[in-house]
């Protein structure tokens, strides 16, 4: 279990104690308990679980801890409790019976059917309806979860005291000491969306942002060379979005399988890496199907997105083969037509939470709706508040390929004791720095090597 922290910091082997199940409980209940007063997990707890995750706080696996010499006796498993926030195993367990409704095949067939029937407005009323309770949803936790963050703090926090090592060497997290990273991805919907681009890349050009574009590659618009082209002349990224957004992608398997084959065809025609599916739709236990690099069809939390669930980190992390980049803020329609709020307070709110846990601040603003003056006035906002703010704490603001390409560059690299000295070696080392994981009273503090701490609010 110690594996998962080693790829999570890319920690030396062997410089801590390790942690193991207090028993063997494959015949446990599965279901949802928490891991001290904040962190809810899902998984079989030999202590107890419950199939509500409103009564997770009667059973708190914090208090069975055991410590044995250096190991650590949980009464769960932390990877397949990791493993299970991160592919949103749980999320049968709580989505409310109206997804379960607007899942079915029949109703999703008559809304796309008749959805350009409707008039924008009547959409606008239907979708804020649906979303009516989101705020009341107690798990993930609004407006970002940490969980999987929080819980690799916790657990690497209760290895150093039981081993008696105050400060742990690892992998910083981005590139040349970068506190964070951004990455900004649009979603072309419609033939409109496809008009605006030159200027969208005009807009962000003029605040020193390059993005992604996510493109429909079937049915919804023409789709010129001219058009590919000019988005990689100007350094922007080009990716697949869907197939042809009727949100059918994942219905049944042997359809899926089918338009995935699709999918890994225009993958390999317009030789792109990445990926994002119609409305965030997901199922990530399929994703082995897929040969593209990497995917950015997960929300951190997805309280405002038609299917809820989250993956709970502000971290990639791999799925199998591909590298997932999940969405950390708020989508710009969910903000503007189901909130109906035309500020950026929202956006900010969640930039602050990412910035103290040095995370990735992923977002997806769609040309189609920026067309509109006052949602454009808002977007600019964003720029120039995300312009400054990179300005002012240096964070890394790179194309997703970037992400990727450096994810899996740290994924293959490690630490290896040279006297009193650590050295990184493996692909693209230059680029990584030193840090370390020291205890500071019940916390963590990460220390870059050679610069001022950083404090790391372990909940």
């Amino acid at each position: 279990m110690i594996q998962t922290l080693i790829d999570y910091y890319r920690i030396p082997g062997g410089s801590l104690g390790g942690i193991s199940p207090t028993h063997d409980f494959a015949s446990a209940n599965i279901g949802f308990f928490q891991f001290g007063a904040k962190n809810i997990c899902y998984g079989r707890c030999q202590t107890g679980a419950t199939a509500d995750v409103a009564g997770s706080g009667q059973f708190d696996a914090s208090k069975d801890v055991r410590r044995d010499g250096t190991m650590i006796q949980l009464p769960f498993d932390f990877a397949e409790v990791i493993d299970n926030l991160r592919l949103e195993r749980y999320r049968q367990k709580i989505i409310p019976g109206r997804e379960i409704f607007a899942a079915s095949e029949l109703v999703r067939k008559l809304y796309y059917l008749f959805r350009n029937c409707l008039s924008v407005s009547v959409r606008r009323q239907l979708q804020r309806a649906y979303f009516r309770d989101w705020e009341k949803l107690p798990f993930p936790a609004w407006p970002v979860d940490f969980t999987v963050d929080n819980l690799h703090e916790e657990f690497l926090r209760l290895l150093m005291e039981t081993s008696g090592v105050k400060k742990v060497p690892f992998i910083w997290f981005w590139p040349e000491g970068a506190p964070n990273c951004l990455i900004m991805t649009h979603d072309v919907e419609t033939s409109a969306g496809r008009d605006f681009t030159s200027k969208l890349m005009d807009l962000d050009d003029s605040y020193g942002i390059k993005a992604s574009f996510q493109i429909v590659v079937e049915k919804r618009y023409e789709i010129s060379d001219e058009y590919v082209s000019e988005i990689r002349r100007r350094g922007f990224e080009f990716n697949i979005h869907d197939l042809n957004h009727d949100g059918h992608l994942y219905r049944k398997r042997a359809e899926f399988v089918r338009r995935a084959a699709r999918v890994n065809s225009y993958v390999h025609r317009y030789n792109s890496q990445g990926f994002r599916a119609a409305a965030m739709y997901r199922n990530q236990e399929w994703y082995d199907v897929f040969e593209f690099s990497y995917d950015m069809s997960v929300p951190n939390v997805a309280h405002l997105e038609p299917m809820r669930g989250g993956c709970c980190t502000v971290m990639p992390y791999f799925i199998g083969k591909i590298v997932e980049l999940p969405l950390t803020a708020a989508e710009d329609y969910s903000i503007f037509h189901i909130l109906n709020d035309y500020s950026t307070t929202l956006w900010k709110q969640q930039l602050d939470l990412i910035r103290e846990r040095n995370g990735l601040m992923s977002f997806i603003v769609h040309p189609d709706y920026l067309i509109e003056r006052r949602a454009c006035n808002v977007y600019e906002s964003l720029l120039d508040y995300l312009q400054q703010m990179v300005a002012r704490e240096r964070i890394w603001t790179a194309l997703p390929g970037d992400v990727d390409r450096w994810w899996r560059a740290r994924s293959r690299m490690k630490l290896v004791s040279r006297g009193d000295e650590w050295e990184i070696v493996g692909p693209e080392k230059e680029r990584a720095r030193l840090a370390y994981a020291v205890l500071d009273g019940d916390q963590l503090v990460y220390e870059l090597a050679g610069a001022s701490p950083r404090k790391s609010a372990v909940r």
